[in-house]
C-alpha cells in the first residue's frame, strides 16, 4: 500500500468512523439495547483510532519509504474492517458468532503496531 493509498484509506475510514459514531449516537440509541450500543461505541473508538493511525502511517511512509510501514498500513486497514466491522454487524443484528472473529481484527491491530515499531527500529 503506497503512502497515497494509505492516506486515502485513512481519510475515508475517518469519514465512515465519524458517520458511524453519529449514527450510533442519534440513530441507534433508541433502537438497540444499551449493551449493543456499547459494542457499537467500542467499534467506533477502535475504528477512529486506527483510521488516524493510517493517516500517520501515510506521513511516515512518505518520509521514510519503508516497505514495512506499507505493510503495517494494509494490516491496520484489515484490522479496522475485521474488528470494527464485526462489532458493527454484531450490534445491528445481535449475531453472537461474529464475536469469534473480532479478536482477529484486534490481532491485526497489534501486529500492525509491532510492524511500525520494527520499522522505526530499523530506520537510521
Amino acid at each position: 500500500m503506497t503512502d497515497r493509498h494509505m492516506l486515502m484509506a485513512g481519510a475515508l475510514a475517518l469519514l465512515v468512523g465519524v458517520a458511524a459514531g453519529a449514527f450510533g449516537a442519534h440513530g441507534l440509541k433508541r433502537i438497540i439495547s444499551p449493551d449493543l450500543l456499547e459494542v457499537w461505541n467500542t467499534a467506533v473508538l477502535y475504528h477512529l483510532i486506527h483510521a488516524l493511525g493510517l493517516v500517520v502511517l501515510a506521513a511516515l511512509d512518505a518520509r521514510f519509504g519503508s516497505a514495512l510501514l506499507s505493510w503495517a498500513g494494509a494490516v491496520m486497514l484489515a484490522g479496522i474492517i475485521i474488528f470494527s466491522g464485526s462489532l458493527y454487524v454484531l450490534a445491528l443484528t445481535g449475531t453472537k458468532w461474529l464475536g469469534a472473529i473480532t479478536p482477529l481484527g484486534g490481532l491485526a491491530f497489534i501486529v500492525s503496531w509491532l510492524m511500525v515499531a520494527i520499522a522505526a527500529f530499523r530506520t537510521n
